[in-house]
């Protein structure tokens, strides 16, 4: 009988966890130390047009004190199946590291403001914009499936360190995940620029008046507003999850830690006096407008929009990582160093057909910078130019210019080797190159790389 007691508690032990799996699926498996973890995020339904951008707080994730080594995402159905993204475009997803005491009852408020108090306190990234955006962790967009974050050894994104949580307070993360169906869509790309006519959106999601001159971005797609579809078109409403993958290492004095830099060409300031002077706010607008081009050469060649801005590193180090962030247009993006050197660019990589990590005239993944450990470096308080490109055949609203790179405090005895990602290498002397002749085939996802001298010395990323 004893025997018999100990294989039902077992058998429902195992019925619990499978039916546990579909909310929230986790395997975990050893491989030289590093471990898995795979997620699924809250349920969110979609139907044709329609848009979902929810902030979820104390999703699953690795706890204890860890070195993060990569975090990727990607939109599910209920079985599991990847969606593409003609279907379900990814705006993006974002994860914020929080403190939070245990017995605070969790946020609910959609728009995110549930983080700015005073009994959570969020843990932002090295900066250096400032205020309620751009403090995640990690953040993608529909590039999310080929564009590598793996963090190389022997670094790592240090977490859960007990010495850093204030008493009462436990570590906690928060998954913002804005998805916008465009199945039945009048203009999918339309949609997925969020134009405010296609929404029929005149306040934004505070109910406060538009301005005139706005005409799409973020303020036109909030959570549950609707996009035009074509009259008397019908599809079933999807319960959909964002299966994100973490992997990780227990934290060790071996691993050194990284620091996490977001840039946005948006940000307005260019002196260390305006990051004293309380700009923060108005620095980094996150979104912009890309206006159509008035003439073309015959090959489109002049249709080039560039958009430029210097800001101030406070603390450099030695840079491990980097790639930028771009929406449908997108011809790169580059970070220049104070002497006019490139430290890092980022090209996007645009899908020619219909199957899933491939979806024609979306960029599916970005090019990454793994420069050989101490060979690519930034000083204390150094002015880096950040330089982002998108085609301008056709106006884009509500486009994103941001770079992401990790830097670690010079380590004088490390010896490594160079690695790159696998989809698109750029050596530093190709910005030296003049190509005469650009093609530039935005629709279909494909181009051609060319550097135009500017007058200034840096040099532009154009395709």
């Amino acid at each position: 009988m004893k025997h018999c007691s100990q294989w039902r508690l077992l058998l429902s032990a195992i019925i619990l966890s499978s039916l546990s799996v579909h909310a929230s699926q986790t395997l975990l498996k050893n491989d030289n130390g590093v471990k898995t973890s795979v997620f699924l995020s809250p349920q969110f339904v979609l139907g044709p047009g329609s848009v979902e951008n929810k902030y979820y707080y104390n999703v699953d994730f690795p706890r204890g004190h860890i070195a993060l080594k990569e975090f990727n995402a990607e939109v599910v159905d209920e079985e599991g199946h990847p969606i593409p993204l003609h279907e379900t475009y990814l705006h993006h997803w974002v994860v914020v590291r929080y403190y939070d005491s245990p017995s605070t009852e969790t946020p609910n408020d959609n728009n995110g403001r549930g983080l700015n108090t005073s009994k959570h306190i969020v843990v932002r990234n090295s900066g250096i914009c400032e205020g309620i955006s751009l403090g995640q962790y990690f953040g993608l967009g529909s590039e999310t499936r080929r564009t590598a974050t793996y963090v190389p050894d022997p670094y790592g994104i240090e977490v859960g360190n007990p010495s850093e949580i204030p008493d009462g307070y436990e570590e906690r993360w928060m998954l913002n995940v804005h998805a916008i169906d465009t199945r039945g869509a009048i203009d999918k790309m339309g949609c997925t620029e969020c134009k405010c006519d296609l929404y029929n959106v005149t306040k934004d999601e505070y109910g406060r008046d538009l301005a005139k001159d706005y005409i799409g971005g973020l303020k036109c797609c909030y959570d549950q507003t609707q996009c035009k579809v074509r009259d008397g078109f019908e599809s079933i409403r999807r319960k959909l999850y964002l299966r994100y993958t973490v992997k990780w290492v227990d934290w060790n004095d071996r691993i050194v830690p990284v620091k996490i830099y977001i840039l946005d060409v948006t940000d307005s300031r260019r002196s260390t006096d305006d990051l004293t002077k309380g700009n923060a706010r108005v620095g980094c607008k996150v979104e912009y407008e890309v206006k159509s081009c008035a003439t073309a050469g015959p090959d489109n060649s002049e249709c080039i929009d560039t958009k430029k801005t210097s800001m101030v590193i406070p603390h450099g180090g030695d840079v491990i990582y980097g790639a930028a962030h771009q929406h449908s247009g997108g011809l790169g993006a580059a970070i220049y160093g104070q002497d006019g050197q490139v430290i890092c660019s980022s090209l996007p990589v645009y899908g020619e057909g219909k199957e899933v990590g491939n979806e024609a005239g979306y960029i599916v993944g970005m090019s990454t910078c793994y420069p050989k450990p101490g060979s690519v470096k930034i000083v204390d308080g150094e002015i880096l130019t950040f330089e982002s490109n998108y085609s301008s055949t056709r106006m884009h609203t509500g486009v994103m210019g941001l770079f992401y790179f990790l830097v670690a405090d010079p380590q004088p005895n490390l010896i490594g080797s160079a690695t790159h990602d696998n989809r698109i290498e750029l050596p530093k002397y190709f910005w030296a190159l003049f190509f005469i002749g650009v093609a530039v085939t935005v629709g279909i996802g494909a181009g051609y790389l060319s550097r135009n001298k500017r007058e200034d010395g840096y040099q532009s990323i154009v395709m």
